[in-house]
This record gives C-alpha cells, sequence and structure tokens, in this order.
C-alpha cells in the first residue's frame, strides 16, 4: 500500500509541472507569478508526501512498480526539485522583459517534468521515453534566441548527438530485454548484483553490446571530448537555461552509469571505455578552463571536466563518491551560473590583491602535510580500495595550502591545516554517508594498485604538473605553444563541426557562412 500510496505522489510532480507549463505558457498574465509559487509549494508538498508514505507506512512485499521508490531516485528527485525551485525563482526577474516569456516558460516546466521522470523511472521503456523528452524540450530553450548563430550551430550539434545517444539507449535497452525479458530495471540490477557476486555466472552477448552502448550514452550526455563542443558555445541560452543544463541535465550520464554501475564493472571493455575517455577530458578540459576569459566558457570548461572526473568514480566503483559529486558540483555549478552577474566585482577584488606564487619551501610543506592528513584520515576511517580518489585529494590540498598567500587575507599556516581538517572530516563523514545511503556490492569494489587505479593516479599528477607550469611557469616557450593550444581547445571540435555540418547543414539565421563560423568555434 506504501509503495502504490507514494508512486501516486510522486507522478504527480511531472504532471503538475505539465499543467503548469501549459498555464504559465499561455500569454503572461499578472497572476504568473502567483501561478508558480503555487507551483512550487504544490510540487514540495507532493514529494514530502511521497517520502513520508514510503517511510511511515507498512511496506508490502517487492512488486513491480514503474516508478522507484530506491534511496537514489529520491535524492535524485528531491535535487531535481530543488533546482527546479530555485531556477523559477531566479527567472521570475532575470527573464521579466523578454517577450517570449511564455515560450520560456513552457519548455523549462516541460524539461523538469521530463527530468524528474527519468529519475524516478523503474522501467525501461518510460526511462528512454523521459530521456527523450528532455532532450527536445531542452532543445527549445537552447534556441530560445534563434537570430544567434553559434547558438544555432550549438543547439544543431546538440540535437545530432542527442539523437545519436537516444538511438544507442534504446539499443541497449533492447538488448537488456532479450537477455533477461524484463523492463524492470530494479530485477535488472538484481540479476546483475548476482552475476557480481557468483563468477559462475557469465554475462551474456546482449550485456557486454548493452554495457558498451550505455558507457557511450554517457559519455555523449556528459559532453566529453570530442563531443563537448556544443557544451562550450550554449552558453549564449538565457543563464538560467545554462544553469538548468549544467546542475542538472548533464549530470544524468553519470546518473545513468550509477544506475546500472553493477552491469558497467563487469564488462572491461565498457569500463575501460569510461576510463579512457573520461580520464583524457577531465585532464584537457580542466587545462583548457585556465585560458578562458569569459567566466561562463570557464564555467562550461570546468563542467566538461568535473563530468568526466565524475564518470571516472563510476568506472572505479566509487558510486557513492559519484553520487556525492554528483549533488555537490549541481548546487556548486548552478550558484556559478546565477551568480555570474558579480564577476565583475570578483575580477576587481582580484586584482587589488594580485596573488604571491608560492616558494619551493611552501610547496615542500603543503606536499608533506597534505600527505601526512591524508594518510592518517584514510587510517581512521579504515578506508580500503583504489587509492586515486585519495591522490587527487592530496594533490588539491596541497594547492589549497601552498597557495594560502595568494588569497585577499593571507592565511597562516595553521588556518590552512585547519580548514585541510575540516575538509577531511566533512570528505570521510559525506562519503561514509552516502555509502550506507548507496550500498554497493564488494564484489565490484576496485582493487587497490590495479592498473586502472594507476592510470587514473598518473592522469591526476599530470593534471597537477601541467597546472603548475601554466600557472607558475608561464614565461618558458613550450609552455606558451601548449598555452596557445590549449586556448584553442586542442582543435579537437573542428572535426566535428565540419563532419556536422556535411552529414546534415544548418541553414544559419544571420548571413555567416558556415565555413566562417566553424572556423571561429575554436576562439572560446
Amino acid at each position: 500500500m506504501s509503495t502504490l500510496l507514494s508512486s501516486i505522489f510522486f507522478i504527480c510532480i511531472p504532471i503538475s509541472l505539465v499543467l503548469a507549463g501549459w498555464l504559465v505558457g499561455r500569454k503572461p498574465t499578472q497572476s504568473q507569478g502567483r501561478r508558480l509559487i503555487f507551483l512550487n509549494i504544490l510540487i514540495i508538498g507532493l514529494f514530502a508526501a511521497g517520502v513520508l508514505a514510503h517511510w511511515l507506512l507498512p511496506s508490502p512485499l517487492p512488486t513491480q512498480q514503474y516508478l522507484s521508490t530506491s534511496n537514489l531516485s529520491l535524492i535524485m528527485l528531491a535535487l531535481v526539485l530543488f533546482m527546479g525551485t530555485i531556477l523559477m525563482t531566479f527567472s521570475r526577474n532575470y527573464m521579466a522583459t523578454e517577450p517570449r516569456l511564455n515560450v520560456y516558460w513552457r519548455w523549462l516546466l516541460l524539461t523538469l517534468a521530463a527530468v524528474s521522470l527519468v529519475v524516478m523511472s523503474n522501467h525501461l521503456i518510460l526511462f528512454w521515453l523521459g530521456w527523450v523528452c528532455i532532450s527536445l524540450a531542452l532543445h527549445k530553450l537552447l534556441t530560445f534566441y534563434p537570430e544567434r548563430p553559434r547558438a544555432a550551430l550549438a543547439a544543431h550539434k546538440k540535437f545530432l548527438l542527442a539523437r545519436t545517444a537516444e538511438l544507442c539507449l534504446l539499443v541497449a535497452f533492447i538488448c537488456l530485454y532479450q537477455a533477461h525479458n524484463t523492463f524492470f530495471i530494479h530485477e535488472l540490477v538484481d540479476t546483475f548484483n548476482l552475476q557480481a557476486s557468483n563468477t559462475a555466472l557469465s554475462l551474456s552477448t546482449n550485456e557486454h553490446v548493452a554495457a558498451v552502448l550505455i558507457a557511450i550514452v554517457a559519455l555523449i550526455k556528459c559532453a566529453q571530448l570530442p563531443v563537448h563542443g556544443w557544451l562550450i558555445q550554449v552558453v549564449e541560452a538565457p543563464t538560467p537555461v545554462s544553469a538548468l543544463l549544467h546542475a542538472g541535465v548533464i549530470n544524468l550520464g553519470g546518473f545513468l552509469l550509477i544506475l546500472f554501475g553493477t552491469l558497467l564493472l563487469q564488462v572491461a571493455t565498457a569500463q575501460w571505455l569510461v576510463l579512457i575517455v573520461a580520464g583524457l577530458t577531465t585532464v584537457i578540459s580542466a587545462l583548457i578552463m585556465t585560458t578562458r576569459i569569459s567566466l561562463k566558457v570557464r564555467l562550461a570548461w570546468s563542467t566538461s571536466a568535473q563530468m568526466g572526473l565524475m564518470l571516472l568514480e563510476c568506472a572505479l566503483g566509487l558510486f557513492e563518491l559519484a553520487l556525492l559529486h554528483l549533488l555537490t558540483h549541481s548546487v556548486y555549478k548552478a550558484h556559478a551560473f546565477l551568480n555570474s552577474g558579480n564577476a565583475i566585482h570578483d575580477d576587481l577584488q582580484r586584482r587589488l590583491a594580485p596573488a604571491k606564487a608560492p616558494s619551493a619551501g611552501d610547496w615542500l610543506v603543503a606536499a608533506m602535510l597534505s600527505a601526512c592528513l591524508v594518510a592518517g584520515a584514510a587510517y581512521v576511517i579504515h578506508y580500503q580500495g583504489v587509492w586515486s580518489a585519495w591522490v587527487l585529494f592530496g594533490l588539491a590540498l596541497t594547492m589549497l595550502i601552498a597557495q594560502r598567500h595568494s588569497q585577499q587575507r593571507k592565511a597562516s599556516l595553521m588556518s590552512a591545516i585547519g580548514l585541510t581538517l575540516i575538509l577531511l572530516t566533512i570528505y570521510s563523514t559525506m562519503k561514509a554517508f552516502f555509502g550506507l545511503v548507496l550500498p554497493i556490492n564488494s564484489m565490484l569494489r576496485m582493487p587497490a594498485l590495479s592498473l586502472a587505479d594507476f592510470w587514473v593516479m598518473g592522469l591526476f599528477i599530470s593534471l597537477f604538473i601541467l597546472s603548475w607550469l601554466l600557472r607558475y611557469q608561464a614565461q618558458r616557450p613550450s609552455v606558451q605553444h601548449l598555452s596557445m593550444a590549449l586556448f584553442a581547445g586542442l582543435y579537437l571540435d573542428e572535426w566535428l563541426t565540419r563532419l556536422t555540418l556535411k552529414v546534415w547543414p544548418l541553414r544559419l539565421p544571420t548571413r555567416v557562412n558556415s565555413k566562417t563560423l566553424t572556423q571561429q568555434t575554436s576562439i572560446k
């Protein structure tokens, strides 16, 4: 009874958003603001009622439900509703003077409805239909300013990549159905867990194909190299749309891998596909980000790097860390985009307090302290698993401690150590919490110092060294050449843009011809 009642409450959330999109999306009226306030109260109330019904009422025997009430689904739904409430509140003032405001509200609410449907789905067909609806509704938001040629080209590339991903996902789901004769996701996950625990059970060819296709879908959805260009160029969309894309929609690639992680880690081809592509994307995008001037473009490159890191965590079996990363990145990136109007003020503050380059002694002390603190934290929590995540954390703390004099308020060594201890405590506590919320089969844990662990550690160390060179050795000719290549995005998006225009030509909304625009796509 509790499962049925909670499912009724939860399914009313996307239905309410769709109806609100139709009502608010009509000709704007003076009561539009009141409608949005009522909508926020309604969806939050439905979510709270569904959670209470799920937790407080007696649970029946497991049944085949089309909506999931797992911890993962509830956390993701809470995130979607939180982001949706923030975006609707922000958009009321930000978009108030737009002549096509009704179009904006219609597609924004439909996108939120589709996202909420996907994260709640316990059925492959329902999941796929929601996935397609997200892309189609988001396309209308990305082309909100149809007269901008760069926005039109970026949305065109995104449209074709989305259709490719949806086709791959559909084939993957068909393969899973043929292998297990069920469309219900929880039954598939239970089967994958059983196969992981019993080495005598081997995966079929259909399951191998499905795992590889799911990995490809996640890489495309998360804008990994070399299919990343559209994410960098759609920053011409309204700021709330950028916040929705970077803080919510693009994270669905990570959600997909977390959901089907037990299958991914049993197929070495799919796992290494993610490790290589997402790993290189993390390093390259993080380095390219440092060469950008435009704040929104820097944030876009940051999203590509962060999504690569999240997918790396999935490929290493650190699903609880990937979920923590997904949630924190969503909140941070939404704030960063919605607060982008303060970029000038922040830049003036940095100019008034120029950074001081750390000395060799600063780096040595920082490295020693970080290594001791990270090793101590791992010992206290009795950590067992890959060390690459701790290596990344140690390198980040080394940067934090060494650059303590680069802040506006010069920090002492003790204050830097105190901040480091706080971060370690928060990190360890949250990781342990999400480990309880999202239990993972111990058989799927990657062993420490495995080939995958060494590969990821090598990527992180390379990123640290190259970042140090770009920031503190910029006068060297070799570093200047590297910086120029990074500023051009390593020309990775050029061939994809040309290929896209050959496969499906696009008539641009201005007199700018496609050849000129293709050549200009690397300037950001």
